[in-house]
């Protein structure tokens, strides 16, 4: 199936069964053998510097932006009006970059089809990797985030460090983390000495008033593309899963 002949995402679709089949096939999801970096031999892998298309950025962002259109990221009062939890959606240099100034699209373009206006107080931030000291200066291109409630959004997380640092760069500017949304969760142990994956590990530095959710993860790797790659690869998925799978 080509990027193509993918519908735009709308926000009742389901996403995963949307964007996985895409990212499949323009190998940003792909299936084989790979040595990671932790050494362990997985059995497939997730290329997100691949996400650089618009059919596959609109795909992308639509389900962003169907995660963070649920609760713990909004709430719903009982006439059905949605108000959001959080003011900003932040994006750490680089990678998160795109992806929150195409989420921040993304929820207006919504609003623009339901005729609402949920989501016109919501901006977008993200930060330099150096400080500018002209212009405006400063580390922060976007709204700023003093005293706003801000969500983080990435493409995975691994070590956490990225994480740790986009939580630092937040708190220093006066914003409060309100939760955070990444792409991919491997659903796998951070090392054999940790049991917890690495959204397990931020979940526990970050406590638990900070929901922390992942786009897609292994388990739908393995529920939803089991027709499409097969009895084989599922069964390897499911075999690396058992083999290093967190608590």
């Amino acid at each position: 199936m080509s990027a193509a002949n993918i519908p735009p995402p709308a926000a009742d679709q389901d996403y995963k069964a949307t964007l996985l089949p895409l990212l499949m096939s323009n190998s940003v999801l792909s299936f084989g053998s790979y040595i990671l970096k932790s050494g362990r031999e997985s059995p497939y892998f997730f290329t997100s510097s691949l996400l650089h298309t618009a059919p596959l950025l609109r795909a992308t962002s639509a389900a962003y932006a169907s995660v963070l259109s649920a609760p713990p990221f909004v709430t719903t009062a009982a006439d059905g009006t949605t108000t959001p939890n959080f003011d900003i959606i932040f994006g750490p240099a680089y990678k998160g970059i795109p992806i929150c100034a195409a989420v921040t699209n993304e929820l207006a373009v919504r609003d623009s089809l339901s005729g609402k206006g949920t989501w016109d107080n919501v901006s977008y931030s993200f930060n330099r990797k150096e400080a500018k000291a002209h212009g405006e200066g400063g580390n922060i291109v976007g709204a700023s985030l003093k005293g706003k409630r801000v969500v983080i959004v990435d493409d995975v997380i691994t070590a956490g460090t990225a994480l740790r640092e986009a939580v630092g760069i937040i708190e220093k500017e006066g914003g409060i983390v309100s939760g955070v949304v990444v792409l991919l969760d491997r659903e796998e142990r951070v090392s054999d000495a940790e049991s917890k994956s690495a959204i397990g590990v931020a979940q526990r530095d970050l406590g638990e008033n900070i929901p922390i959710r992942a786009v897609i993860g292994l388990h739908d790797l393995i529920e939803t593309l089991g027709p499409k790659i097969g009895e084989g690869e599922v069964q390897r998925l499911k075999d690396y899963r058992a083999r290093y799978g967190a608590e």
